[in-house]
């Protein structure tokens, strides 16, 4: 049996007129404040993306959904997130587990962990105790402190029998 692993970061800037979504939940937060990007910017779910990609050394997730393409405009990443994992079935691997750190002040994201972790569990076709989804503040440092963005750090394992 052979594993892979492999790691996942993205980042996102907080402004007004956007929605927040987190992990395939929209949450609210106290400034109304959402993620900028071309998708829906759910910074957990292209973080687990990115790992996924990179355990097989298949790239980034820019290169199969670029933020120039119309086509991904506004899209659902759990929607991209099935495509991905399709790759890696594609590939002959499965996924052993997800482990990510969601950096933000707020929202308080622990009322939220639970339906993140069935909903992105859900759409890779694995159990919610596969898919470990913490949450952790920067202690009011660097842009995810000053509430300019929200970040998160993903990693994959993989096996192939």
């Amino acid at each position: 049996m052979q594993f892979r692993i492999g790691n996942g970061y993205d980042i996102h800037r907080l402004v007004p007129g956007r929605a927040l979504i987190l992990g395939g939940q929209p949450l609210e937060h106290p400034d109304g404040l959402g993620l900028d990007g071309h998708s829906d910017a759910d910074v957990l779910v292209h973080a687990i993306m990115d790992a996924l990609l990179g355990a097989l050394s298949l790239g980034d997730i820019g290169k199969y959904f670029p933020p120039d393409d119309p086509q991904w405009k506004g899209a659902d990443s759990l929607e991209l997130l099935e495509q991905v994992v399709a790759l890696v079935m594609e590939r002959g691997w499965s996924v052993v587990n997800i482990d990510s750190v969601v950096v933000a002040e707020r929202p308080k994201l622990k009322p939220h962990i639970e339906a993140m972790r069935s909903a992105i569990a859900s759409r890779m076709g694995l159990e919610p105790e596969q898919v470990g989804v913490k949450a952790t503040t920067n202690e009011r440092l660097g842009a995810e402190g000053r509430e300019e963005g929200i970040s998160c750090h993903a990693v994959a394992l993989l096996q192939q029998p």
